[in-house]
């Protein structure tokens, strides 16, 4: 059955995403119901929304509809989920203080569904410390606001206060939905994307990796239940709704940043391509090409898989990366057992469909007993594969 959705519409110049964002709900497969408030309709008329959700969209208490329902209370009553898209400093101040004057004001305090408020002002409106204090209120009773980003706003500022990417509040909503919730109360720890090794200020040593699956990983875990802490290298990914991120630049940094938080995780993935390598030296300043050839002394970087291999807890679930271009599983399987993981996530890099930067991938799950080849899949269908084995890796322990 259909999930209703109630999409509350207040009047800024981010109407337009929530156009969109409708438009995106509806391909999903919910069912979404718009109000509008009188001053949203200046930004956009209402047509725009009923041609996407084929409903007559609601702006006025007292407009009259053909069924004679009280039009708000059913409304309320029909809604798994109530968003506020955007939400202005005005209509954030009128839910604290439970004022009901217009349809959308009405309908939100007689829903009794989830709620999630979305932002979207300017800067110094949102930073305004009445505004400030509304949203703890709004958190104090139980709403979950989606926090808006900072970038150039339709007034010409620079700050915080823009809406939040629709990917964010996607991801927000259909965390409401999500009925696989295995690893709900778990800690995951993931590791993403590539490390860049200094050679001066200006340049670096890196790889290919563009964090896909490691940021797969992380949305995946996420809608799971998990409580997901992200340690990622340089990447163009967003950082997946309700995810904990911390970024680092070189390997050092991201052992640092794995020794300070792996402890409190029952799952480890490490899905990183850390550079094997780093210079022994960084120069202060930019290396000139003065001579035709040029050499660099490089040290190797510390094995974090090993390390974490050594000191985790035996409750503890390790699952290691492995890309090769050759010997695929004979490499994959001397790594598992080198490293003492519970499982390593192996693919071949010159398999089409597969490896750096692609949607897809393709990947063999291979355990001491068992390896499991998967055929060719988006990044985040591997990724719940993934999770799901390790869960059951989990309970085949006796692990809680």
């Amino acid at each position: 059955m259909k999930k209703t959705i109630v999409l509350g519409v207040s009047g800024g110049i981010a109407v337009f995403k929530a156009a969109q964002l409708t438009s995106n709900l509806i391909k999903k497969g919910y069912d979404v119901e718009v109000i509008m408030t009188q001053n949203a309709t200046e930004f956009m008329t209402p047509l725009t929304f009923e041609s996407l959700t084929k409903h007559n969209v609601m702006v006025s208490t007292f407009e009259k509809v053909a069924d004679r329902s009280v039009k708000h209370i059913s409304l309320a009553k029909r809604a798994d989920l109530f968003v506020v898209v955007p939400a202005t400093a005005n209509v954030i101040a009128k839910f604290v203080c439970g004022i009901a004057d217009d349809m959308l004001t009405t309908t939100f305090l007689a829903a009794d569904c989830p709620k999630v408020i979305c932002p979207a002002m300017n800067t110094q409106m949102y930073e305004n410390p009445v505004t400030q204090r509304n949203l703890k209120t709004c958190k104090e009773l139980g709403y979950h606001i989606v926090e808006p980003a900072s970038g150039f706003l339709a007034c010409g500022d620079c700050g915080k206060g823009k809406l939040a990417e629709l990917s964010d509040i996607e991801a927000c909503i259909d965390s409401y939905f999500q009925t696989n919730r295995r690893l709900e109360g778990k800690h995951v720890l993931i590791t993403a994307g590539p490390t860049q090794e200094a050679l001066d200020p200006v340049r670096y040593i890196s790889n290919h990796s563009s964090g896909k699956m490691g940021y797969e990983l992380a949305r995946a875990a996420q809608s799971m239940g998990a409580c997901v802490t992200l340690i990622s290298g340089p990447s163009r990914e967003e950082a997946p709704f309700g995810v904990q991120l911390i970024s680092v630049q070189s390997a050092l940094d991201m052992l640092e940043a794995v020794k300070a938080h792996y402890i409190s995780a029952d799952y480890i993935i490490k899905a990183a391509a850390v550079g094997d390598y780093r210079v022994e030296s960084v120069a202060e300043h930019k290396i000139k090409k003065d001579s035709e050839e040029f050499t660099l002394k490089l040290v190797k970087n510390p094995d974090i898989l090993a390390y974490l291999g050594e000191h985790i807890r035996k409750d503890q679930i390790l699952c290691g990366f492995a890309m090769e271009t050759q010997n695929l599983i004979e490499n994959a399987k001397a790594k598992l057992e080198k490293k003492h993981c519970d499982m390593i996530v192996a693919n071949n890099l010159k398999t089409e469909g597969a490896g750096f930067g692609h949607n897809t991938n393709i990947v063999t799950l291979i355990e001491k007993e068992q390896l499991q080849e998967l055929s060719i899949m988006s990044k985040y269908e591997v990724a719940c594969k993934i999770l799901e084995r390790l869960a059951e890796i989990r309970e085949e322990k006796g692990v809680q």
